[in-house]
């Protein structure tokens, strides 16, 4: 496991949420394998992210077995949590109201996540 900086340590490990619209992968269109930053396990695939307009980076689908769904009903609403399937880290959210043909959009914080590039 890598060292966390204090707001990855806060959104990873305490469940929290980055600013909207402050995340540094909102608008990265590199192509690539999106990692989990605590564990490096693969998550998403570039070709799965798309632009939500909800400040935050979503994808459409997880590359299989990558994540794991806890049910979330904190703050008063039920949602569903996305974690790493491998170090049980924190994530974000998936919604069923994305606009490609899965339905679904996994809503996730920048910092839970480091971008590999394809060489």
């Amino acid at each position: 496991m890598k060292k966390l900086t204090l707001e990855q340590e806060r959104v990873m490990r305490q469940g929290g949420t980055e600013a909207p619209f402050s995340g540094t992968l909102l608008h990265e269109k590199r192509a690539g394998t999106y990692k989990c930053a605590a564990c490096e396990n693969p998550l998403f695939a570039s070709d799965a992210k798309f632009d939500s307009g909800t400040g935050w980076p979503s994808f459409d689908q997880a590359l299989p077995d990558a994540v794991e769904f806890i049910e979330d009903s904190s703050h008063g609403m039920t949602r569903t949590e996305v974690r790493c399937a491998n170090c049980h880290s924190h994530l974000g959210h998936v919604f069923p109201d994305g606009p490609t043909k899965t339905s679904k959009r996994y809503c996730l914080n920048s910092v839970c996540l480091e971008l590999e590039t394809e060489k």
